[in-house]
């Protein structure tokens, strides 16, 4: 993925300009390595799924603004995908690192991490699909959300500017 794709999806993405906590935010040129990085190392190769982890990164962290959850501010609760302080935990143990949130190639890597260990073939192979069927599934049986508008406005952006 590059900054220009990530641009096109969340202009808000171009600059930390203004971001209420500048010291957790990143643009989409420091997002778009970190990123691709995440992509490699978890053998993330399907658009699908490559835009489903984009999409819940840009929606969960207020564009790539936000490491950690500030509202309400459950501790423990962060990275790019605001994933639960439990899941924080598997992630840090599985990475080797105390806190996943200190940097930016651990903190975008979470997604990517969570799609690969948590998702079931069935939800993966609804994302490979590139489908917002399988998207949805993807909210309600592996993240365990709800599929709301915002959510699937993120996605279809996301999942266009990616196919090209």
């Amino acid at each position: 993925i590059t900054a220009d794709t990530l641009k096109a999806i969340a202009p808000a993405t171009a600059s930390c300009d203004g971001a209420e906590f500048p010291d957790e935010c990143a643009d989409a040129a420091t997002a778009a390595v970190s990123i691709s990085k995440s992509f490699d190392t978890y053998k993330i190769t399907s658009v699908g799924e490559q835009a489903a982890i984009v999409s819940i990164m840009l929606f969960e962290s207020g564009n790539f603004k936000y490491n950690k959850n500030h509202f309400p501010g459950v501790p423990g609760q962060g990275t790019r995908n605001m994933q639960s302080p439990a899941f924080n935990e598997m992630y840090a143990k599985a990475i080797g690192v105390t806190d996943p949130m200190a940097d930016n190639d651990s903190s975008f890597g979470s997604a990517a991490w969570f799609v690969s260990t948590q998702c079931s073939p069935e939800v993966r192979k609804g994302l490979e699909a590139g489908t917002q069927e399988g998207y949805d599934a993807y909210l309600t049986q592996c993240v365990g959300t709800t599929v709301t508008p915002e959510r699937d406005a993120g996605w279809t952006a996301t999942i266009a500017a990616m196919k090209g």
